[in-house]
């Protein structure tokens, strides 16, 4: 028993093939359609540095704009639980 020429190991053990079924349908889809394959790899599945830039972009604006978005929360709420806190004092010394 053999493992598999391309992924190199795979679920199948091979006695006879030397690529195990998954593999042995790429080879299929290469024979059939060529060099359209690889491009379609390459334009699907590998980034270049300008979508690797652009992703990262985004990522630190998606967390800048939630850390923006939780501080102002907090400082709301923070700043509500202090007037309450001040109205409650303010009331207290009233009394007295």
């Amino acid at each position: 028993m053999f493992s598999c020429v391309l992924c190199e190991g795979g679920e199948d053990y091979l006695i006879i093939n030397k690529f195990c079924s998954k593999c042995k349908r790429i080879k299929h889809l290469l024979n059939l359609y060529g060099d359209e394959v690889y491009n379609t790899l390459e334009t699907v599945l590998v980034r270049n540095e300008k979508q690797r830039k652009y992703k990262e972009d985004c990522i630190k604006k998606e967390k800048l704009n939630k850390e923006l978005d939780d501080s102002t929360y907090f400082e709301k709420k923070g700043k509500e639980k202090v007037d309450k806190i001040n109205r409650e004092l303010e009331e207290k010394f009233k009394r007295k």
